[in-house]
């Protein structure tokens, strides 16, 4: 389904994005969402209580919205049987443990389909319907340019790391509903550890007490340290640029081994990436480092900061040239400078996902 597709269907799906938390609750159509969120506490710990919350959020969304919805699609953590929607050992959401078919649940509870996947999967595809992706793309085409971008990996940066994988306007979901899981990529500053133990709130707060020599306790969550280190507020301003970068690093290196293998732009949100002016600059620059034994390029594709106007406007104009075929004088146009762009989500994290979960939904139920 393309984004224009999207934009024109008149069904109204109803969404939820649930975490360990809260339970956020909207309404989409057409890409648009229609209605304020709705959120209500999850209870996560006991599953008939955190089912009668949902079930009282989408009845309150229902009354708001100006017709009949035709689906429900849920944004929740794995590990899942996605396609069967059964959650499994869902680790922020106890009550669900040991194979609890929530779909199914749902559905007997509202009367209409009810579609199950990874909130980092239905961030990546709400960029890559309406956010990052068409942006860059109506960038590249009003700068003359002749490329095009198909593919999106999406990374959230929060209280975990997650990933998520777009490819020619399908999500990828993998096999056992296990794509783009990019937190179990290696840390590395440390390949002792997952990359999420070194990109994400725990990530930043850690690395400021280790140099700040405070007891992790002792520090500040990200949005302080932010402004620490931006100089609105005090404290250790070294010790918290040191954090970010650190995390930026990592970060960085996660979409390198993402991207070498699926070969497309890169969009970053979740909670803590409006910090993005401490560390993006820090993920561009893992990205285009080299290994030290051999002087090969960490990607082959050269990554820009779509976020800083001069290396926007490199990206844009690219290396466009011609080539004259030999005997007919037919010219083709071609940019020969391998490249790909990394920038914060144009949607905001929370919409990307509702947009993202009222694609999927579509895609699952088919032409209206």
């Amino acid at each position: 389904m393309t984004t224009h597709a999207l934009s024109e269907d008149r069904r109204i799906v109803m969404t939820l994005d649930a975490g360990g938390t809260n339970l956020k609750f909207s309404a989409v159509r057409a890409n648009e969402v229609l209605v304020p969120p709705v959120t209500l506490p999850s209870q996560g710990d006991d599953a008939d209580r955190c089912v009668g919350n949902m079930v009282q959020g989408f009845e309150c969304i229902k009354q708001q919205v100006p017709g009949a919805p035709v689906a429900i699609s849920v944004a929740i953590p794995g590990p899942a049987d996605y396609p069967s929607g059964i959650l499994m050992n869902v680790g922020n959401l106890l009550g669900f443990r040991g194979g609890y078919p929530l779909a199914a649940v749902l559905e007997d509870r509202l009367g209409i389909p009810v579609f199950l996947n990874n909130d980092g999967d239905l961030f990546a595809y709400g960029e890559a319907m309406a956010g990052f992706l068409p942006w860059v793309n109506e960038m590249l085409e009003k700068a003359g340019s002749p490329k095009r971008y198909r593919n999106l990996f999406g990374l959230t940066l929060g209280t975990g790391l997650g990933g998520g994988i777009v490819r020619d306007g399908e999500l990828f979901v993998g096999d056992n509903s296990a794509g783009g899981e990019a937190w179990l990529l290696r840390d590395k500053l440390d390949p002792s550890r997952n990359a999420e133990e070194g990109a994400s709130i725990r990530a930043v707060r850690r690395v400021y007490a280790a140099q700040c020599g405070i007891a992790f306790e002792e520090a500040p969550e990200p949005k302080e340290i932010f402004e620490i280190g931006m100089g609105c507020a005090a404290g250790n301003r070294a010790a918290a640029v040191e954090a970010f970068r650190q995390m930026g690093e990592v970060a960085g290196d996660v979409l390198a081994q993402a991207l070498t293998l699926f070969d497309g732009l890169a969009v970053i949100g979740g909670g803590i990436s409006g910090a993005y002016p401490l560390f993006l600059q820090p993920v561009v620059d893992a990205m285009n480092s080299t290994f030290e034994d051999s002087g090969h390029r960490r990607l082959i594709a050269r990554a820009f900061n779509i976020e800083d106007p001069a290396a926007r406007d490199c990206f844009l104009k690219g290396e466009a040239r011609e080539a004259v075929v030999p005997g007919s004088g037919r010219v083709i146009r071609y940019d020969p400078l391998q490249r790909t762009a990394v920038g914060i989500s144009r949607l905001g994290t929370s919409e990307a996902v509702a947009i993202g979960a009222y694609a999927f939904a579509l895609r699952k139920l088919g032409p209206a």
